[in-house]
């Protein structure tokens, strides 16, 4: 029996039902980032946008896993205690994988290498290595695997001072309040490549060879889809084009 004009809209309401219900089921998540941490992630000063590889990154995860992302900033302290208790629902921000968050979070596949490195003034020929820091000023961030580093290294051998954000390490550096910055290399060579250029120089080999991971709480059903997005844009080069985007060509590997 042929359709009735009732009928046809009908259909045409149940197919608008149909598709503003696939679009509800598109999750919104909570994610965590430190907007200090560049070219990770940082805030663009004309669009107040979070922007960076991180960014880039968990968004295109977001779109093949079917989820939406909602940013929230933070000081990268509270990032894994606001995972652990379920505040966020993921946290990306250049977050070590370490066998103490390990027990508190689940963490996505690795994502990026990397490690630590030493910043001096352009000036200081006295520190070439992590041995010369002995007796020294030392800014770290709080928080930070740089920080546990310094502290089991030195003792009371140095003095560590952290500082909430990097900015505020390098601005101690370049103010003579600290002889040396050690923290995460990428973030350190950036800044020496930018803000810093001229005025600080990195110093010494890497140190402690690190892999950075996606943060959930314990038991999210987001880690299995977020960790077969990641293959599938290693597989396709997605990934390789994100990287280049903000490190040059070739990726971290």
């Amino acid at each position: 029996m042929p359709y009735a004009p009732k009928d046809f809209a009908l259909a045409g309401w149940i197919g608008v039902g149909l598709a503003l219900a696939g679009a509800a089921q598109a999750q919104s998540v909570q994610v965590a980032t430190d907007p200090s941490f560049v070219p990770f992630e940082m805030m663009d000063p004309e669009t107040g946008e979070m922007t960076g590889f991180d960014m880039e990154l968990i968004r295109e995860l977001a779109d093949r896993a079917g989820f939406e992302v909602d940013i929230n900033t933070m000081d990268f302290n509270g990032i894994i205690p606001a995972v652990q208790t379920g505040n966020v629902d993921i946290a990306i921000a250049g977050i070590t994988i370490t066998d103490e968050r390990d027990q508190v979070v689940d963490f996505s596949d690795p994502y990026y290498d990397s490690g630590l490195q030493i910043l001096v003034a352009a000036g200081n020929d006295e520190i070439e290595t992590i041995e010369d820091l002995e007796g020294m000023t030392i800014g770290t961030k709080v928080g930070s695997t740089s920080f546990d580093y310094l502290t089991e290294r030195f003792g009371d051998d140095a003095t560590i001072t952290p500082y909430p954000g990097s900015s505020d390490m390098y601005l101690a550096l370049m103010g003579g309040n600290v002889d040396a910055v050690f923290y995460d290399a990428p973030n350190v060579a950036y800044f020496a490549k930018t803000r810093g250029e001229g005025r600080v120089k990195v110093v010494g080999p890497l140190y402690e060879g690190q892999q950075y991971g996606i943060a959930f709480p314990e038991g999210s059903d987001l880690v299995a889809p977020v960790n077969e997005a990641l293959a599938a844009m290693r597989e396709d080069g997605t990934y390789d084009e994100i990287y280049s985007n903000w490190f040059g060509s070739g990726t971290e590997e």
